[in-house]
């Protein structure tokens, strides 16, 4: 009596279609512009606190496991962020969420919602761009001016920190640390300050990983973080496109 060979999980039915990847030069057609979104990414957050350069092959496991060469949509939207339903492109270009402080300048107005589901770089550019904006933790904070001067102003009748540094296009914090002892103000006392504004900034990082991918990226896929290793592993195993330099 022949034995019955044991039913595959989904999983092992998934991994038995990804294993031909390795072979197949057609999960690499978006290697070259994966690995250049990812460097333009890396040089513009570059100088935020605690950044960390992203692993551009991270970013094909993220495809390969979204789509992949057999899915229809790695021509159009490998990233697969843009689908109907999915509130990620919308978030991560509403300016409203952060990420307006994460897209590099020259994409800011290249991106659009009609182009992000359109144009495979601008897909990969969104999807990217949205994983940042989700690992990134943001603050309401001072952010210093260019000009560096330090500033005199002479304290009026009434007048108080908070109304000194608006009026003067400064802070309550950058006034408070050069002016450590005026605690309590007196008319004609004089304060210094620099110009400085109120605005959301980028504080540090989540640690970017497997499994923090599948928490803060993709929702619903309980395999996520396991299929992301699997193709990981493949990926780093297997042969990248030739990229020009």
């Amino acid at each position: 009596m022949a034995v019955q060979a044991p039913t595959k999980t989904n999983f092992e039915k998934w991994q038995d279609g990804i294993n031909k990847a390795v072979s197949d030069a057609r999960w690499n057609a978006w290697d070259c512009e994966i690995q250049l979104a990812v460097s333009e990414y890396n040089r513009h957050l570059s100088g935020s606190a605690g950044y960390r350069q992203l692993d551009w092959q991270l970013i094909k496991a993220i495809a390969w496991v979204e789509t992949g060469a057999s899915n229809k949509k790695w021509g159009s939207n490998p990233m697969q962020i843009g689908n109907p339903g999915d509130p990620g492109l919308r978030s991560f270009l509403s300016a409203n969420e952060g990420g307006e402080l994460i897209i590099a300048p020259e994409w800011k107005k290249r991106l659009t919602l009609g182009s992000a589901v359109t144009i495979p770089a601008h897909n990969i550019r969104a999807g990217i761009g949205y994983l940042l904006m989700r690992m990134a933790n943001f603050a309401i904070q001072t952010v210093p001016d260019a000009d560096q001067t330090i500033y005199e102003v002479t304290v009026e009748k009434g007048g108080n920190i908070a109304k000194i540094a608006a009026a003067q296009g400064s802070t309550i914090e950058i006034m408070q640390k050069l002016n450590p002892t005026a605690r309590v103000l007196k008319p004609g006392q004089v304060l210094k300050y620099r110009k400085a504004t109120i605005a959301k900034g980028i504080t540090s990082w989540k640690l970017i990983t497997t499994s923090s991918i599948a928490t803060y990226y993709n929702v619903g896929d309980s395999n996520y973080a396991k299929k992301l290793d699997y193709a990981l592993s493949l990926i780093r195993n297997g042969k990248a496109a030739i990229c020009a330099r």
